[in-house]
């Protein structure tokens, strides 16, 4: 199917048929987003990213689903008003989902830069130099210094 016959196909759906569809995307793309905001929470970092096909899916259907209803907004308007406020009562749904998962990441984001920091200084300390030089004094040599920590950016 090209996305010609897709956007034809959306705009020829009756006004209230294609709001109730639409609310059942934006339904199921918030409930994916409350799962993978859940486990991000719970540290559980590789289950959260396995819900990334399902919740690109869901935001590619929601938003070719939004822009048909704004192409048929006035016909929606006249014809399914209700449908079309709890609709946008969704979307706000989907707007507070979306802070809540942000924030989230942002403390997980934040975390892991604080533990890599604590380790990277641990790693250092344990690589000084434990002799005297001449003048009787311990000297950091640099190229016995910790030079990097890899990480896994998998995630």
């Amino acid at each position: 199917m090209t996305a010609a016959s897709r956007l034809a196909e959306l705009d020829s759906l009756d006004p209230l048929d294609l709001c109730v569809r639409a609310e059942a995307s934006l339904s199921s793309l918030v409930d994916v987003m409350n799962k993978e905001t859940t486990l991000l929470r719970a540290g559980h970092l590789r289950e959260a990213g396995q819900l990334t096909p399902e919740k690109t899916a869901l935001a590619q259907d929601y938003v070719g689903f939004a822009r048909a209803i704004q192409r048929q907004n006035a016909r929606i308007v006249a014809e399914a008003p209700d449908a079309l406020r709890r609709l946008q009562n969704g979307h706000e749904s989907l707007a507070t989902q979306m802070a809540e998962n942000l924030r989230v990441l942002a403390t997980a984001k934040s975390v892991t830069e604080d533990v890599l920091t604590d380790v990277s200084r641990a790693v250092g300390q344990q690589e000084r130099t434990r002799t005297y030089d001449m003048s009787g004094t311990i000297t950091l040599d640099p190229e016995s210094a910790a030079r990097g920590i890899a990480v896994n950016r998998a995630l």
